[in-house]
């Protein structure tokens, strides 16, 4: 619930027109006196009446939601989820918008972002102003991508499942997400009762018919016996350290990218887009051109999906070193890529455990940090490396214009940047951006 003070004004309404629209999943606006609005729920160029949701009146900017929509824009449609709305599931920012223009806002907010914090057009990025759909995803308005293979649902006091209200606790009861996969709809979730459980994640792998909940107690609760629509593993999340344990089936699930299959162990982190994993790794292959007996370096690697590319393709004169923070990731990337004697993989954190390796220069870089972005220390490092290509993967364009802000200071300029809505009806896009030595654009 947001903080109402003395001086709160949530509740208090506006009349405004729309604005710009702005990183995060909403539009901006401002009231007759001047105040900043992040509204959401609404569109550009649209005139509406604006419920503030958060701040007071000492407040830089005031967030609230389009709760009247007095002129409409033309690419805006009735939201075909009945969950989408003001005050009610935060899951999706865009289900309102037609497809096409949910891509376009996403491009203005990837050039807006590269403009303010890296100082580039989108021609000095090298990129073509457009986010490219997924695979298969191209509908039309009022159709809605089923893409999310892994979802994690809430659960409220009374046992039932469904997903949070947009920057809050309170859970939004659901019985259907329109953009879960089928894989994930069809183990019925929502149907039955979670008690003394927090949260409940469904995971459907897409390269294998595995099937997995990792449930969540509330503190001192027990574990209900599962019995789902469809077999599946079990895993159990302890509430004291997070650490996850097995109760039955397998602790992983497979995953299929680039002619291979990786291990995904523990509930951890793949691409959610079942299209994501082959669209990034050809995007990067792409970009760095790996080349034979290359030395290539992947960095917050996960279970090993750009290693493993760029090993095939290095060939057996070559080498790849990947670092990733998660242990049990770092374990399964082992795994995966146990048959591939040219590849090795560190437990750590990359600003921890790449100065340690003595590595003075490398061919090939590739990157794909976490929302937070790489930094300018990493950076600085990376660019010490002398590699003729790098190639970063972002799900967030602020942190990735801030590091090609870094690179650039330290010699690199972007060659190439690719976007692809990897997360339809959300604000989220995925970037690929190839770098390479400023020289050589001369």
């Amino acid at each position: 619930m947001p903080n109402v003070s003395d001086s709160s004004l949530v509740g208090e309404e506006y009349e405004v027109e729309i604005g710009p629209v702005a990183h995060g999943g909403h539009c901006i606006a401002r009231t007759d006196e001047g105040r900043v609005l992040f509204v959401r729920h609404t569109l550009p160029g649209e005139k509406v009446v604006a419920r503030v949701t958060e701040g007071d009146e000492g407040s830089r900017f005031l967030r609230a939601d389009a709760v009247v929509i007095i002129e409409a824009a033309k690419d805006r449609i009735e939201a075909p989820c009945p969950f989408s709305g003001p005050g009610r599931c935060g899951g999706c920012d865009w289900q309102h918008v037609k497809p096409g223009a949910q891509r376009r806002f996403k491009g203005e907010v990837i050039a807006e972002q590269l403009q303010r914090l890296a100082g580039l057009t989108p021609e000095e990025a090298g990129w073509d102003g457009t986010v490219m759909p997924a695979p298969g995803d191209k509908l039309p308005a009022g159709e809605v991508p089923a893409w999310r293979t892994r979802v994690q649902y809430a659960v409220d006091g009374d046992g039932r499942a469904g997903l949070r209200r947009h920057r809050s606790h309170d859970v939004e009861p659901v019985d259907h997400c329109m953009i879960a996969a089928p894989g994930v709809s069809e183990l019925g979730i929502e149907k039955r009762a979670w008690p003394q459980m927090a949260s409940v994640e469904a995971i459907a792998a897409t390269g294998s018919h595995d099937r997995q909940v990792v449930l969540t107690p509330r503190p001192g609760g027990r574990l209900p016996l599962v019995e789902l629509d469809r077999p599946v593993s079990v895993l159990r999340v302890d509430e004291r350290d997070g650490a996850v344990h097995r109760v039955h089936g397998r602790a992983f699930v497979r995953e299929r990218a680039d002619g291979r299959t990786y291990r995904v162990g523990n509930g951890g982190f793949w691409q959610v887009h079942p299209q994501a994993a082959d669209t990034l790794v050809q995007a990067v292959m792409q970009g760095l051109m790996p080349r034979k007996g290359e030395t290539a370096l992947d960095l917050y690697c996960g279970v090993g999906l750009f290693a493993g590319a760029i090993a095939e393709r290095v060939g057996e004169r070559g080498a790849v070193l990947g670092i990733e923070s998660s242990k049990r990731a770092a374990e399964d990337a082992r795994h995966n890529l146990r048959e591939l004697d040219r590849v090795r993989v560190e437990h750590g954190k990359v600003d921890q455990v790449l100065p340690r390796t003595g590595i003075t220069e490398t061919d090939l870089i590739v990157l794909d940090p976490p929302r937070a972005g790489a930094g300018r220390q990493t950076v600085q490092h990376l660019a010490s490396l002398a590699a003729r290509r790098i190639a970063y993967v972002a799900c967030d364009p602020a942190a990735l214009a801030r590091d090609l802000a870094y690179f650039r200071e330290s010699g690199y300029r972007s060659r190439t940047l690719r976007a692809f809505d990897l997360f339809p009806m959300t604000h989220h896009v995925e970037c690929v951006a190839i770098l390479e030595p400023a020289a050589k654009g001369v």
